[in-house]
This record gives structure tokens, C-alpha cells and sequence, in this order.
């Protein structure tokens, strides 16, 4: 893996610590920040942190995709991650870790850099102070290393080219991690977790998803899919489904779909939902709101495979009788109207959350 780009896909994607190459000095820092999911940590996360320890008084773990409800990506939450990173080290070294929750902000970069120098600062109370990113360097990044240029950087060896992406899906198909690739305390919460609904469901969701995945292994190249997706505001509520069928069973998502062959963008968009939700606006007064249109790619996004989406933004005008009468239809359990306050990123399928916020200016 290189390294990103794209300060919002950092957090997302990282998974053995890429920073960008800067000449490495034997100066001894106050605080050095690692940044990663670590879903799961792993014994090349715990070289790096103790590479960390020997030079720097306090390490800032700044734990990415916080927030988020648990998916074959994203399965395990800070505390639990937090517990891992500890419980792999001594009492006093581990009084030297601060882990810290650090959002996901995709596709707004500003937002993203706003998180990371505000984790920070929940330690250290001065983003002046003796600071630097630490983690494995696997070529430059010129552009990475322009986010934080006040920041020095500290690069260490590669370990063993440890990715946490094979260990989290072979565990979630039944597998647990060998002591090679995982500290103790990270077995220990994976065994515990195993134990939970929570596993179990992401475990079915996993063989759903290696089953679609086998369905295109014949196809000469990976495929990219096409979907469109509805966001529908109206004095101030939201327009949502409950998602029916895996992958996200039970979660909240904008109506949308794939699209079908013969139909434009747009009119696949008003097609998915009017069937999802059988909105009660007449179909020209609904396609006369369209507002806005927006393409979102983030290429980790959806974990049936590459999928684009193309999401529309209609506002429809207030109105005092209310709001129009929805009801879920097709792929989806329900449909309702969720006040913009109570949007919920733990309750939110893939990046329909980012979307929202980036479309909606919330």
C-alpha cells in the first residue's frame, strides 16, 4: 500500500502506519502522534509504538473511524481498540498512551485536519509544543507532509509487512489471529467479542459479502458499480430508510440504488425513491426540487467492491399540512422523516453520514 493521498482517506484506509519520509534525528520529542484504525492492532502497530516510548515522554494514539456503527471495516470501537493498545503494554508505559477518538470527515480535508490538531491538543493543550507524527514510511508524500508542517516525523522499520485488512477478514469468517501477528491483548478482546451478537452478525455479513465478492471472480477485471441516492429535506427533517437486507441490515441510509441500464442518473435516482419510500409528492413537483447533485467515490466506501454513488439533493418547500406521508417499500424495512439534530453517525450505512453533511452543509 502507498501512501494516501488524501488526508480523508488517512484515517480510513491506513493499516500499518504511513507517514511521509523525513530525515530521521536522534532528538528525543515531548509527544509523538501515530495515527490509524488499528482495526485490529497488531504487532506492527506495537513496533511502532515501542519505537514511540524510547522516544518521545507521551504517545497520542489517535484511534480513526470513531463514530461509526460497527461494520466489516470498521468492527471494533475505541474502547475496545484502546484496550488493545494498553493492555499490550506494562501499567507505567501505558500511562504514557493517550488514546484518543479521532472522526472520519471524508471527502472534506479542512474538517479532517481540524480533528486531528484537535485530538491533540486534548493532551497536549498546545499544538506548539515539542511535536511529532511517527509511524512506518513506505516512499514520500510531499503532500501528507505539507498537513502538518510545524509537526517533525519520525519513520521506523517496517515490521514484517503486517496489514491489519487480511487478519480482520479471516477473523470475521471464523479465524483468530496467531501471537506473530497480534499482541495478546488484542486476542483477547477478538475471543471475547467472538462471543457477542455483535460478532455473530457481522460474521453472517461477512459470508454474504465473500459470496457476492465470488459471483464476480470470472469478470476480467474487478468490477466498479454505479448506484444513485436521494437526499430529501424538508423543514428541516430528512428523508431515510431502514435498510432491509444485509450488507447494513438495520441501519439508516438514504434511499438510492443501483442504476438500471436504459435510465439516466437522475431518473434512476427519483425511480429508487419512490420505491423505497413511496413518497406522496407529485413526480414533476418532486424532480422541479432537485437542488443540487454531487458524485462521491471514496474507493473504500462500500465493501461489495468499488461503487460509485450520485447523489441528488432535492429541498421541498415547507409546507403546513406537514410533511408528505412516506412508507418503506422494496429494499426497505420502513421509511420515515428524521429531524437534521438527530442524525446519528453510529446509526448511518457506509458514508451516507459524510454525504449528508457535505450536501447539507450541516
Amino acid at each position: 500500500m502507498s501512501v494516501l493521498p488524501k488526508p480523508d482517506l488517512i484515517v480510513d484506509t491506513i493499516e500499518s502506519s504511513v507517514i511521509p519520509e523525513r530525515p530521521n534525528d536522534p532528538k528525543h520529542y515531548h509527544y509523538l502522534v501515530f495515527i490509524g484504525r488499528f482495526q485490529p492492532f497488531h504487532s506492527g502497530h506495537k513496533a511502532v509504538i515501542d519505537e514511540a516510548l524510547k522516544r518521545a515522554d507521551h504517545v497520542i494514539m489517535l484511534i480513526g473511524s470513531a463514530n461509526l456503527p460497527r461494520s466489516l471495516r470498521n468492527p471494533f470501537t475505541v474502547a475496545e481498540r484502546s484496550a488493545m493498545i494498553k493492555g499490550a503494554y506494562s501499567a507505567a508505559d501505558a500511562a504514557r498512551i493517550h488514546c484518543v477518538a479521532l472522526d472520519d470527515a471524508l471527502y472534506n480535508d479542512t474538517r479532517w485536519l481540524k480533528y486531528v490538531q484537535a485530538g491533540v491538543k486534548s493532551v497536549t493543550g498546545d499544538l506548539q509544543t515539542d511535536i511529532g507524527l511517527i509511524g512506518h514510511s513506505k516512499d514520500s508524500s510531499s503532500y501528507y507532509l505539507s498537513l502538518f508542517p510545524s509537526w517533525a516525523s519520525v519513520s521506523v522499520p517496517n515490521y514484517h509487512n503486517l496489514s491489519a485488512t487480511p487478519i480482520r477478514d479471516s477473523y470475521l469468517m471464523g479465524a483468530i489471529p496467531t501471537h506473530e501477528r497480534t499482541p495478546e491483548s488484542t486476542r483477547k478482546v477478538l475471543n471475547d467479542f467472538k462471543q457477542t451478537d455483535s460478532y455473530q452478525l457481522l460474521h453472517e455479513e461477512a459470508g454474504f459479502i465473500d459470496k457476492y465478492k465470488k459471483r464476480w471472480e470470472s469478470a476480467p477485471y474487478p468490477p466498479t458499480f454505479m448506484t444513485v441516492d436521494a437526499l430529501v429535506v424538508q423543514s428541516g427533517h430528512i428523508l431515510l430508510v431502514e435498510r432491509r437486507a444485509m450488507p447494513g441490515r438495520g441501519l439508516w441510509a438514504l434511499p438510492g440504488g443501483f442504476i438500471n441500464p436504459k435510465e439516466t442518473l437522475f431518473d434512476a435516482c427519483v425511480r429508487e425513491l419512490r420505491e423505497e419510500t413511496l413518497l406522496k409528492v407529485p413526480e414533476p413537483a418532486l424532480r422541479g426540487s432537485c437542488h443540487s447533485q454531487h458524485t462521491f467515490d471514496d474507493p473504500y466506501r462500500s465493501a461489495r467492491g468499488r461503487t460509485i454513488t450520485q447523489a441528488f439533493y432535492f429541498q421541498l418547500k415547507n409546507d403546513i399540512k406537514g410533511l408528505p406521508k412516506v412508507k418503506g417499500g422494496d429494499d426497505a424495512a420502513k421509511a420515515f422523516w428524521l429531524p437534521l439534530a438527530e442524525l446519528d453517525a453510529k446509526m448511518m450505512f457506509e458514508d451516507h453520514y459524510a454525504i449528508i453533511t457535505k450536501m447539507v452543509g450541516l
